[in-house]
């Protein structure tokens, strides 16, 4: 019967509502993956590798510009200076930076690689340069900079990494390309040895910092490379051997090493303090400018130590921005070097890459009390025109890079406005017929009035307009199925 518990009227109301949140899952579910896919789809897309470089090198520059300010102010005060006065020259240094940046951003591979032979020259004969008694100066117990007059001072080691990824990235892609590389004194001749002599330069001047950097830029390479095991094992036994006499024959490098993860104040002035700043910021900080440890008690609170300032004034979520914008340019980077198929391109890409994420990582490091003090500053952070200036152009090969990939060429091609071309295809259809075209639609008013469709109107028209009629609707249709294709392939 249809009023039966059996019949076809429908179940009893009680399963019906048992049944609700099961079909509800799979909706929530759905939703899910939709939405999972949607942003890996927008992850893969070609201009993603651009947009992170651009903008999270940008962004990290506009926020250590505002640290800067904020942590030299009081340093800056005690040396009977402007308030304002660090900020300034950082200020500067971002600018003429910018302009290196959209320099390096513009220019071909070609030309890179042309630069890579003066750049690495002009390194080493300032490097030695530091080295001539009045012409080099000593900045904290190190032997490495060069006095440009006033309060304009250069390290020239800054400029050795640049020159050490260019140059290295030029030779390894030409021993590529005439197949050497499997031959192991191919992949370590003159790399290696070029690598060392400005090892030496640094060293020279006590820079222990800056010698890692350079070490880690070096092993990077040869790990693109393709190194084999053993021979990479051969030269980092090499290389660490040499550290640790280093190390040992130096008292300040081993009170560095005693400091990691120690908590006292008496010999770890610095360390211990750094890790003060940190656990007083909290989860949001204490606010801008309202740091308590850069006055005096932590030393250089606006070059190695700003990341701890950072986290007192900005908190926990403040510092991992940072940490996070960071990991973006590195995951960036690693695209780039992954994705293109030029051999230079792929160990440039690298050789950046490995340089801003290792010095980011020894920088916090040190801040976290996870590893000994080195003495660099944070990448594009940190206050230091010589440190930023380099970088800034070595970000300018990132953006370079992604933006030759191919598919991110097509993309770009693609950014241009598309309602121009709609409208001027409108008015090409009213030329042919006689009429103005409508804005809205791009169609001919009266086309449908006339007798049905535009297709129609145009069989039963003569000779002449008909086809005129009948092409103009056709060319539009066309175009709108290229732009929604565009759109919908996410390539803008």
């Amino acid at each position: 019967m249809p009023g039966s518990p059996g019949g076809r009227a429908g179940r009893p109301p009680v399963r019906r509502t048992a049944q609700r949140p099961a079909a509800a899952r799979p909706g929530r579910d759905n939703a899910v993956r939709t939405l999972v896919t949607r942003a890996r789809k927008a992850w893969d897309r070609p201009l993603t590798a651009y947009y992170l470089i651009l903008g999270g090198s940008s962004l990290i520059t506009v926020l250590g510009l505002v640290m800067v300010y904020s942590a030299s102010q009081v340093t800056a005060l005690q040396m009977a200076l402007p308030g304002s006065y660090f900020f300034r020259k950082q200020l500067l240094a971002a600018v003429i930076g910018a302009g290196l940046l959209l320099a390096a951003a513009r220019m071909p591979v070609k030309l890179h690689r042309a630069l890579a032979y003066p750049i690495l020259a002009g390194a080493v004969f300032l490097m030695a340069l530091v080295q001539v008694p009045g012409i080099g100066m000593s900045v904290n117990g190190n032997q490495n900079w060069i006095s440009l007059g006033g309060s304009f001072q250069i390290q020239p080691s800054e400029i050795g990494k640049l020159a050490l990824v260019l140059w290295a990235a030029d030779l390894i892609a030409r021993k590529q390309e005439k197949r050497l590389l499997t031959q192991w004194k191919h992949m370590l001749v003159p790399l290696v040895p070029v690598g060392f002599m400005l090892l030496g330069l640094i060293m020279l001047g006590g820079d222990m910092g800056t010698a890692i950097i350079l070490t880690a830029i070096l092993f990077g390479l040869l790990w693109l490379a393709g190194a084999p095991t053993r021979l990479f094992v051969g030269v980092l036994s090499v290389a660490g051997l040499i550290g640790l006499v280093l190390i040992k024959t130096s008292p300040n490098r081993l009170d560095r090493f005693a400091c990691v993860g120690s908590g006292d104040v008496s010999k770890c002035w610095q360390a211990v303090h750094g890790i003060y700043a940190l656990a007083s910021g909290g989860f949001f900080g204490s606010g801008l400018g309202a740091s308590v440890e850069k006055w005096g008690q932590l030393p250089e609170a606006h070059t190695d130590f700003i990341f701890a300032v950072t986290g007192e004034e900005l908190g926990l979520a403040g510092t991992l921005s940072v940490l996070a914008l960071f990991a973006a340019l590195g995951y960036a980077g690693i695209r780039v070097a992954g994705r293109t198929e030029d051999p230079f391109v792929r160990y440039a890409a690298g050789g950046v890459t490995t340089w801003i994420i290792a010095q980011a990582v020894i920088n916090i490091g040190a801040v976290l009390g996870l590893l000994p003090i080195a003495g660099v500053p944070l990448p594009l952070f940190s206050y230091g025109g010589s440190a930023l200036l380099p970088t800034m152009f070595a970000i300018g090969l990132l953006i370079a890079f992604a933006r030759d990939e191919p598919a991110a060429r097509a993309a770009l091609a693609m950014r241009q406005p598309r309602f121009g071309r709609k409208r001027a295809s409108g008015s090409a259809a009213g030329r042919r017929t006689g009429r103005k075209p409508d804005r809205a639609f791009g169609r001919i008013p009266g086309r449908e009035s006339a007798g049905g469709s535009g297709r129609g109107s145009g069989r039963r028209s003569g000779a002449g307009s008909g086809q005129g009629s009948g092409q103009g609707p056709s060319r539009w249709n066309t175009m709108r199925r290229r732009a929604s294709a565009a759109r919908s392939s996410g390539e803008r």
